[in-house]
């Protein structure tokens, strides 16, 4: 019996068990330092609140690694007494070698830092590269994910996107509809803001506004004046639908005779203007 707990004893004290379990201890901790740190950049982008970092995930990706690669240089520092300085160096000495092999690998991670760093593309955009289109998910350190229209995820590589022409569409949930009014000219103003009171109705009945109609013009044409009407649904799912009623209920308002309902819009704006005014007084009182 003496033996075998001596035995143990041994087994127990040996260098190698010694070892084994330091790494095991070293490798564990930087599992959680890295997991701690991931949840920690991880709300530090989200609640970014000047934006001035994008919510990408390669930064979250960078971290992680980084983390890791401290642990391990730890690990064979303490337990078997690499001089980590030194082997950067002689790593150092194949680098070209290894950076040629690696050269899209390295090449989509620069592209990567790139574009989110400068904040070319960020999550939430609406791109368009090459025959690709549709809104960005994440940038991570290979590829960026986009949705298109369809639902569909296209992975497109980072170096491509910096190769690429890129476009910047409005944003999915922009509905713009082009706006032809047939008038001299003469009440242009209430026009137009009889025109944005009655988009404004028509779009609140089938969605919910983050952005209250817009009219612009931008040219004089022989059928009068071309401008665009702009507004944003919060649910992009709703923006067919708002601008379909949209499109109805102006289209009275942009032919010659419209100019003969201004009056009706405006005047039913003041009244509507008063009795929230009325109701506000007596709600006060």
């Amino acid at each position: 019996m003496g033996q075998l707990e001596q035995a143990i004893e041994g087994f127990v004290r040996s260098d190698w068990v010694i070892t084994a379990i330091t790494v095991v201890v070293i490798l564990s901790l930087t599992a959680v330092c890295a997991r701690l740190v991931m949840r920690f950049m991880r709300k530090l982008l989200h609640f970014n609140e000047e934006k001035n970092l994008p919510s990408s995930s390669i930064f979250v990706n960078i971290a992680r690694a980084s983390v890791w690669v401290l642990g391990i240089c730890i690990m064979l520092s303490t337990c078997f007494n690499v001089d980590v300085s030194a082997a950067i160096t002689a790593m150092g000495i194949g680098g070209i070698a290894i950076s040629l092999g690696f050269q899209d690998t390295i090449s989509n991670l620069i592209g990567g830092l790139q574009v989110s760093l400068m904040r070319i593309v960020k999550p939430g955009d609406n791109i368009e590269v090459g025959s690709s289109s549709g809104v960005v998910k994440d940038v991570t350190w290979r590829h960026t994910t986009i949705r298109n229209s369809a639902g569909a995820e296209v992975i497109v590589p980072n170096s491509i996107i910096n190769k690429t022409a890129l476009v910047h569409l409005p944003p999915t949930n922009q509905v713009s509809i082009p706006v032809v009014v047939a008038t001299d000219g003469s009440r242009l103003d209430d026009l137009a803001e009889a025109i944005e009171r009655v988009a404004a109705e028509a779009a609140s009945e089938v969605a919910k506004l983050t952005k209250q109609p817009a009219l612009s013009f931008s040219a004089v044409e022989d059928a009068g004046f071309k401008g665009s009407l702009v507004f944003r649904v919060a649910d992009s799912r709703t923006g067919a639908r708002a601008g379909d009623a949209v499109l109805r209920a102006i289209a009275p308002l942009t032919r010659e005779d419209g100019i003969n309902l201004i009056d009706g819009v405006l005047a039913g704006k003041q009244q509507a203007a008063q009795d929230s005014a009325n109701e506000g007084g007596r709600t006060n009182g």
